[in-house]
């Protein structure tokens, strides 16, 4: 499979900037209109696909398989919502329950009070404050120079070593204890959105994509728990409390796994040749609960369904040859893509993501690539939004 195989062109009108949102009208008692805007994660849009069958739904229908209308005569589209139909009690979902933090940060070099976007990776030396960071615009940070945080110069870096072409590695000058530090260090961060959204011009060529005090609470899943992703599971923020409730009032299981999301998913693939191409590590990690849960829900004969990308690269690390799931603690950089024979989830919900991105070909190597990439297409036709903040896409195996 190559890399060309995954291109098309995007429109910029359907990167999804925000999360879903709807409107509502309140009318009051004077007659006068107001029209607001409600966040909505899981009314999003989500088109079903069928391998077995090569079928692809879109659009609601009725127990005799009419379309659903709503008043004003359009079918419905499938939201996000509607997925716990596709399932029955016994079943289980497998959720990533990493934890973002706020990576990106804005600091000044000395001197030159030159403004410098610094993106924190990973702690590399708790007690010596060492962090492995991306610096840009990297040609102007060098090992010696200091980084100034904040107005009163409390927060300082010293640059210590050159990793790679972007990639440093910080001290961070700061005396007292360490969870005093990492608060401090993290009141100065922002939620990392990835770079097509903050980078993001409008028609004029302008920057129109603002960061807002909502955007970590958005870029955040609500089950999220173990501190260390860069980047959100982007499928899970689908899911609601409103929608965790349902799936444990019908009877659907929960296993949550670890996978830090790191960047490697962004990173533009230089090789035409997919087998050449080498994916970051990732850290990952798999007890013995989720272990139970879904090797209990496999040997029952229920399905399994993988919420996400991420999902699936770290059961897809873990999955024995007997196709049951094992505890894993440690990294992985497994790089999917079709063809290719998966030996544990038999559903899987995704985004719709850009093309020749790493997360399309994980989807494309699930559902089938002729039948995914047809999806991709009737996206397209009917302005499905794309990105972490898009619209999903259901993979069953029937």
């Amino acid at each position: 499979m190559k890399l060309s195989n995954f291109r098309f062109k995007l429109p910029e009108s359907q990167i999804a900037l925000y999360p879903h949102s709807i409107e509502r009208k309140v009318t009051n008692s004077a007659g006068e209109t107001t029209v607001f805007s409600l966040k909505r994660h899981d009314e999003a849009k989500m088109m079903v696909l069928h391998k077995k069958s090569q079928r692809i739904e879109m659009y609601r229908s009725d127990e005799e398989g009419n379309p659903v209308k709503d008043a004003d005569g359009n079918k419905q589209f499938i939201t996000c919502k509607d997925v716990i139909n596709y399932f029955e009690e016994g079943d289980t979902f497998i959720f990533n329950d990493t934890k973002v933090f706020p990576a990106r940060l804005w600091g000044t070099k000395e001197k030159t009070d030159a403004k410098i976007e610094v993106f924190l990776l990973r702690e590399l030396n708790e007690e010596m404050r060492l962090w492995d960071v991306l610096v840009e615009p990297a040609r102007k940070i060098r090992i010696g120079n200091k980084l100034f945080f904040d107005d009163s110069s409390t927060m300082v870096a010293e640059v210590i070593d050159n990793t790679t072409s972007r990639g440093r590695t910080l001290r961070f000058l700061y005396e007292c204890p360490h969870d005093e530090f990492k608060r401090e260090l993290y009141k100065l961060g922002e939620a990392p959105l990835p770079r097509y959204i903050i980078d993001h011009k409008n028609e004029n060529g302008e920057y129109d994509r603002k960061p807002t005090e909502e955007d970590f609470e958005d870029f955040q899943c609500v089950f999220a728990d173990k501190e260390g992703a860069v980047t959100a599971p982007a499928t899970g923020l689908h899911f609601s409390r409103e929608m965790m409730k349902r799936m444990e009032i019908f009877g659907i299981n929960t296993a949550f796994i670890t996978l830090h999301c790191g960047l490697g998913n962004f990173h533009e693939i230089e090789v035409e040749d997919l087998t050449k191409h080498k994916m970051d590590s990732e850290e990952m990690h798999i007890n013995a609960e989720a272990c139970k849960i879904v090797n209990d829900t496999k040997l029952a004969g229920h399905h399994v369904c993988a919420i996400g990308t991420s999902v699936i690269k770290a059961t897809e690390s873990s999955v024995g040859t007997d196709g049951l799931l094992k505890e894993y603690d440690g990294w992985t950089n497994k790089f999917i893509f079709p063809p290719y024979d998966f030996g544990l989830a038999d559903s899987m919900m995704a985004n719709f993501y850009h093309p020749e991105s790493p997360l399309i070909m994980s989807t494309a190597a699930f559902g089938g690539y002729d039948l995914v990439m047809k999806a991709y297409q009737l996206a397209l036709e009917h302005d499905y939004k794309f990105g972490c903040f898009g619209d999903a896409l259901l993979i069953l195996n029937d």
